[in-house]
C-alpha cells in the first residue's frame, strides 16, 4: 500500500499544468469569438454604409447571432472563424467604403469592384497585413490613393482601374515586396511615375534588396497599367520592360510612350501640377501608318463626288417643293408620317439653331473615348470630360435606341434642351449645348463640371470630409437661391426633377450648383411621384403640364430643400433601413425648441444657436404635411438670408479664432 501512495505521490505535480491546459484552451475560444465579434461589428459598419442595395446581396446580413461566416460574400477559415475574404464584385452596390474594414485582421481578398461606391479609399485599408487582393475597380472612387497602403505586406494584386482617382502615385507602393499586379489605368493620377532612388529595375538582382520609395524595386511587378491617366515626365527606365500600352493616354514626354494626349488636354486636365508642364514638348512620335491602295482610294474619291451630287441635288429639288418652312406643332402631326419626316421637323426648329451644338466625336475625345464614367441610372451615363479648349465638364447621354425613339421622345429632348439653356444664375450649373446625331444615334447634353464632387459625398462618405458649420450654412442659402431664381424669377418656373444632395455638386470653393440630370426618367416611364416628396416630375415648356402640375412640382422641391437642410445640420442619410426616414426622426426635435441641438452633427464645432434656430424654422414649414402651406422659396431665401449672417465681421465676433475657418469656408 506504501507504494501505491509513493507511486502517486507525484501526480498533484500534474495538476497546474492541466489547469493551465484548460485556461488556455478557455482563453482561445474566448479570442476566437472575440475576433468574430470584430469581424461583424466592421461588417455591419459597412453595411451601414451603402446607401442602395438594388440586388438585396446584403439582406441576410444581420447580426443576430453573431456570426458572419454565413453571410453573402463572406469567406472564414473555418465555420466560427475569421473572416478571411469579402467578395461582392457586380452587385450594384452604392454607398462609400467604411474604414472599419481596416479592422478584419485576417482578410486576406477584398473584391469590391463593379459597383457604384463613391469617396476616398479609407486609410485604414493599409493596416490589413495579411491582405493579397484588392480589388476596386470600376467604381466612383474619388481622391489620392493613400500612402498607407504601403503597408500592404502581402498583397500581391491591386486593381484601381476605372475610378476617378486623384493626386500623384504614392511612392510608398514600391514598398509591396510581393506586388505583381498593379493596375491604375483610366484615373485622373498627376504627377509622374515614381521610378526609384537608385539603380535601374532588374527582375532577379532586387529578390535581395530591401524596399525602398518607388516602384522599381518591386521585385515581382509583371503587370503594370498607367494609361489614361494625366501622368508627365518620362517613364522610369525600370518599367520599359511593361508593354507601351501600359503608358498610353498620358502626358509623358517619353519617346517610349505611344498615343499620348494632345497638349492642350493635358495643360487643362493638370490643374495644380502646372510646374511639370511648363516647358511640355509634343514629340511627334514616328508612328508608322498603313498606307492605303490606290484603287481604295480612286473609290474613296468617286463615293466623295457622287456624294456631293446627291446633297447638291436632294438641296435643289426640296426648294423647289417646300416655300414655307414648317414649324413645329404637335396638333399638325399627321400619323401616316414616317418617323424620320417627323424628326425631319423637328431639326428645323430656330430655337435649336441658336444654341451651342457639339459634336459626338470631339465629346468622345474629352471623354476619353466615354470610357470616364462618374454616374449612371436606368436612363443615362453620366461621363466627365475636358473640352480642347480647356473647360472640364459634365456630359449626359441617354440610353436610348434609334427604334425605340419616336417623335414623342424627340420632342420632350429638344424641348428640355431649350428650357435648360434659359438657365443663368451661379447657383446653376451652366449649360455648355448639346449634341444630337443619327450615326451612332446620340442624344447628350453638356454641362459644365463642378470638380468638388456632390454635396451628398462630402456629407456622408465620412473620413476626411466633414464640412464645417460655415461652409455649410454658406452652400444651404446658395442651394436657396439657386431655387428662388429657378421657382419665382424664371418664367415659365422650373422645378428640379429629384432634388436632393446628389444632385447639388460644389465647386472648390464650396458654391453649391443645382443639376437636373434625373429628369429623362419622364422620356422613359410615365411614373409621377407623389408632390412632396424627394422629388418630382419636371416641368417643361410646350408638354402640356397644366399650372396645378408644376406647383406641384415646386411644392415638391420645397419639401426636398427642407430634407437637404436637415442632411447638412445632422450629417444623417434622410433614409436608411435601419433608422428609417430623416424627416420622422427629425420631427420630435423640430417641435420643441429647446431640444433642437439634438438634431445637429455631433463632430460639428463652433455651430452658432441662432443659426441653428434659424435653419429648423425653416425646415419645419418646407416639410408641412399640407403642401399648400409651404412658403415659396422667395421667402424661404429670405429668412435664410437675413437670419444667418455669414459677414466677416459677424464671425469674428462670435469667435478669435474663427477668420481660419472662415477663410476656408469662404
Amino acid at each position: 500500500m506504501a507504494r501505491r501512495w509513493a507511486g502517486l505521490a507525484p501526480a498533484p505535480s500534474f495538476l497546474p499544468v492541466l489547469l493551465a491546459l484548460q485556461c488556455g484552451v478557455v482563453f482561445l475560444q474566448c479570442s476566437v469569438a472575440s475576433a468574430m465579434g470584430g469581424d461583424v461589428s466592421a461588417l455591419m459598419a459597412f453595411k451601414r454604409a451603402i446607401i442602395e442595395d438594388p440586388q438585396s446581396v446584403l439582406s441576410d446580413w444581420t447580426d443576430a447571432d453573431g456570426n458572419a461566416c454565413d453571410w453573402h460574400g463572406v469567406i472564414c477559415s473555418a465555420p466560427q472563424g475569421s473572416v478571411i475574404s469579402l467578395k461582392l464584385s457586380n452587385s450594384s452596390l452604392k454607398g462609400f467604403i467604411a474604414p472599419e474594414l481596416g479592422r478584419l485582421s485576417f482578410l486576406q481578398e477584398l473584391y469590391l469592384d463593379h459597383n457604384l461606391f463613391f469617396g476616398t479609399i479609407p486609410k485604414l485599408i493599409g493596416s490589413l497585413r495579411n491582405l493579397r487582393v484588392l480589388d476596386l475597380s470600376v467604381n466612383r472612387l474619388t481622391g489620392p490613393i493613400p500612402s498607407e497602403l504601403g503597408g500592404l505586406s502581402s498583397v500581391s494584386l491591386i486593381n484601381f482601374h476605372s475610378n476617378g482617382l486623384t493626386g500623384k502615385i504614392p511612392p510608398e507602393l514600391g514598398k509591396l515586396q510581393n506586388l505583381v499586379e498593379l493596375r491604375l489605368d483610366r484615373n485622373r493620377l498627376k504627377g509622374s511615375i515614381p521610378g526609384s532612388n537608385g539603380g535601374s529595375f532588374s527582375l532577379s538582382s532586387n529578390s535581395g534588396s530591401t524596399a525602398h520609395d518607388g516602384l522599381c524595386p518591386s521585385p515581382r511587378l509583371n503587370v503594370g497599367d498607367f494609361s489614361y491617366n494625366f501622368l508627365v515626365g518620362k517613364i522610369p527606365p525600370c518599367l520599359k520592360y511593361l508593354p507601351r500600352s501600359s503608358f498610353q493616354g498620358n502626358c509623358f514626354q517619353d519617346e517610349y510612350s505611344i498615343q499620348q494626349r494632345a497638349l492642350q488636354i493635358c495643360i487643362s486636365g493638370s490643374t495644380g501640377q502646372r510646374g511639370g508642364i511648363n516647358g511640355f514638348k509634343h514629340h511627334g512620335h514616328k508612328h508608322e501608318r498603313l498606307q492605303q491602295p490606290a484603287w481604295l482610294l480612286v473609290l474613296e474619291i468617286a463615293t466623295g463626288v457622287l456624294l456631293v451630287v446627291f446633297v447638291i441635288t436632294g438641296i435643289i429639288t426640296a426648294s423647289r417643293s417646300c416655300k414655307l418652312k414648317p414649324s413645329i406643332r404637335i396638333s399638325s402631326w399627321n400619323r401616316s408620317k414616317s418617323w424620320s419626316d417627323e424628326i425631319t421637323v423637328l431639326i428645323d426648329s430656330d430655337m435649336l439653331k441658336s444654341l451651342p451644338k457639339l459634336s459626338r466625336q470631339e465629346l468622345e475625345v474629352a471623354c476619353e473615348d466615354f470610357s470616364n464614367i462618374i454616374g449612371s441610372s436606368p436612363e443615362t451615363v453620366v461621363y466627365k470630360g475636358i473640352m480642347k479648349d480647356g473647360p472640364e465638364v459634365s456630359v449626359i447621354s441617354l440610353c436610348a435606341f434609334e427604334g425605340h425613339w419616336t417623335s414623342h421622345h424627340e420632342l420632350f429632348y429638344q424641348n428640355k434642351v431649350i428650357d435648360l439653356a434659359r438657365l443663368n444664375h451661379e447657383n446653376i450649373a451652366k449649360f455648355l449645348g448639346y449634341c444630337r446625331e443619327s450615326d451612332p444615334f446620340s442624344r447628350m447634353l453638356v454641362f459644365e463640371y463642378a470638380s468638388n464632387g456632390t454635396l451628398f459625398e462630402h456629407l456622408h462618405y465620412g473620413e476626411g470630409a466633414q464640412l464645417s458649420w460655415l461652409r455649410r450654412m454658406k452652400i444651404a442659402i446658395g442651394i436657396a437661391q439657386g431655387l428662388r431664381y429657378l421657382h419665382t424669377e424664371l418664367q415659365p418656373p422650373f422645378a428640379i426633377s429629384e432634388l436632393n444632395s446628389n444632385s447639388v455638386y460644389v465647386t472648390e470653393d464650396f458654391t453649391p450648383k443645382l443639376v437636373d440630370f434625373e429628369c429623362w426618367k419622364m422620356i422613359f416611364s410615365r411614373h409621377e411621384r407623389a408632390p412632396g416628396h424627394f422629388g418630382s416630375k419636371a416641368s417643361f415648356p410646350g408638354h402640356g403640364d397644366s399650372a396645378e402640375d408644376k406647383h406641384a412640382d415646386i411644392q415638391g422641391n420645397t419639401f426636398a430643400f427642407g430634407v437637404i437642410l436637415l442632411e447638412i445640420i445632422s450629417g444623417r442619410l434622410p433614409y436608411c433601413k435601419d433608422k428609417g426616414y430623416l424627416v420622422d426622426w427629425a420631427a420630435k426635435y423640430l417641435q420643441q425648441p429647446e431640444e433642437i441641438g439634438k438634431l445637429v452633427d455631433p463632430e460639428l464645432s463652433n455651430v452658432r444657436t441662432e443659426d441653428l434656430a434659424v435653419v429648423c424654422s425653416v425646415v419645419s414649414r418646407c416639410i408641412d404635411p399640407d403642401p399648400s402651406k409651404r412658403p415659396s422659396m422667395q421667402i424661404i431665401t429670405g429668412v435664410l438670408e437675413n437670419g444667418i449672417d455669414l459677414s466677416a465681421a459677424a464671425i469674428l465676433k462670435e469667435s478669435s479664432l474663427a477668420w481660419a475657418e472662415l477663410a476656408l469656408a469662404l
